[in-house]
């Protein structure tokens, strides 16, 4: 089952963060535009031709988060929209972070 066709399940806090052979398999599943940073969390960048394209993008991906019930940190700029996604409970990144990321890639 793809990444995107599944959906992000709430942290309750003692899961463990994702790393290593795991964090590299999940990370593989992704377009090449999203980066792991120190295994804590993921950025991606998004170029468009202005900044109403960006802008209209950028309430797509809440529309995605709302419904995901897991809320990145968004970025934007003329022609360009900055994503960074992390679990805050455990202050790294879950099996969910890829999964968010993975349907903004199918946006």
């Amino acid at each position: 089952m793809s990444l995107a066709s599944r959906q992000c399940v709430a942290c309750r806090g003692d899961t463990p963060p994702v790393t290593g052979d795991q964090l590299t398999e999940l990370h593989r599943q992704l377009d090449e535009r999203w980066k792991v940073i120190d295994e804590h969390h993921l950025t991606g960048e998004f170029v468009f031709e202005d900044f109403a394209k960006a802008l209209v993008y950028v309430n797509r991906v809440a529309e995605i988060a709302e419904e995901q019930g897991h809320h990145p940190d968004i970025y934007l700029a003329w022609g360009k929209v900055g994503v960074k996604i992390w679990t805050h409970k455990i202050d790294g990144l879950t099996e969910s972070d890829f999964i968010l990321a993975a349907k903004i890639d199918a946006l």
